[in-house]
């Protein structure tokens, strides 16, 4: 039996991502006016490859002259296989001190996020940085997925995985429909009834591909983080993808459109009577240290360090929220 418990990432609200365009700035105010809890400026795929250059000078202006209120700030960088990618970190994490975080993309082994890593921290000290950014990385490879748990170990920088279904889809060769969307040929057929009908039910094509994910992370003390949805004008297919995502244990999703947003906070936010049995939980925890008691019970079941923890977690999250 292991008794080892894992130091939890750099605890940050984490329900809704929204992804902005370095190289259209007249978003940039927009974003910073949502309810988003995080907005990463894209230079990668949202960006053509005439436009990178233009796109960094943008991201560089925007972080440095708008206020984005408390708001977590990334950067979603090229990826390792381009000749970007350096000029996007070096450029930007130099020039910008409200940067919290980097969004590393295509990321396939430990190694990919440890040079990136190494870059940070030079820069970080050659400058003199105060604030340590943060990593979160985009598994969206069959390379990546088969990595997955030597990758949520790679860096002490890691706080988040993204889970990027587009290109999933692609390296492994999927047959899609809408992005993050199911389809409906993946699915299950009943034995024949007694009139000799049979039901058909759509199954989800990602469950494996996020649940992994999801254990990687929670295994190692990040936050799991699911991916886009494609079609903004489909609300309740946004919800339906944003709840399954929920029961099995993601933060968050992201939002390609400011639509997005809103949905995504309200599903990913506790509950109130998540946060009323998280409080309950610490009074029983509190009331049994005073009367001596090494147990800890509630509703007639022990509660165990794990719980207490998570109990902790929840609440910091609600009072964060309720703070605005």
């Amino acid at each position: 039996m292991s008794f080892l418990l894992i130091d939890q990432a750099n605890p940050r609200l984490h329900r809704s991502e929204l992804a902005v365009p370095g190289s259209n700035p007249a978003l940039f105010e927009k974003a910073a006016q949502s309810a988003a809890d995080i907005v990463f400026l894209d230079v990668e795929d949202a960006v053509a490859p005439d436009d990178k250059e233009q796109a960094r000078r943008n991201i560089i202006a925007g972080l440095n002259e708008i206020d984005w209120g408390r708001r977590t700030m990334m950067l979603r960088i090229n990826g390792l296989d381009t000749h970007y990618m350096y000029r996007d970190v070096i450029d930007i994490v130099e020039a910008c001190p409200r940067l919290d975080m980097i969004l590393i993309p295509k990321v396939g082994t430990a190694a990919d996020v440890y040079a990136i890593d190494m870059l940070v921290t030079q820069i970080e000290t050659a400058k003199r940085r105060e604030k340590r950014i943060g990593f979160e990385v985009l598994i969206e490879t069959a390379l990546g997925m088969a990595n997955v748990e030597a990758i949520a170990q790679s860096s002490r920088r890691l706080e988040a995985m993204s889970f990027g279904v587009a290109d999933y889809a692609a390296s492994t060769r999927a047959r899609t429909t809408v992005i993050g969307g199911v389809n409906s040929d993946y699915g299950v057929l009943t034995d024949k009834d007694e009139a000799g009908r049979r039901d058909y039910h759509w199954a989800d094509p990602w469950h494996f591909a996020q649940s992994r994910m999801m254990v990687a992370c929670r295994a190692y003390g990040l936050r799991p983080i699911d991916g886009p949805f494609g079609d903004f004008n489909d609300p309740e297919g946004y919800k339906a993808a944003a709840r399954r995502a929920a029961v099995l244990g993601f933060e968050g999703k992201w939002a390609i459109h400011p639509s997005q947003i809103a949905l995504a906070n309200e599903i990913f936010s506790p509950s109130e009577a998540e946060v009323t049995r998280a409080r309950r939980i610490l009074a029983a925890m509190e009331q049994a240290a005073k009367e001596g008691r090494g147990a800890v019970s509630l509703d007639g079941r022990l509660i165990d360090i794990a719980s207490i923890r998570m109990a902790e977690a929840l609440i910091a999250k609600a009072d964060v929220i309720a703070g605005g």
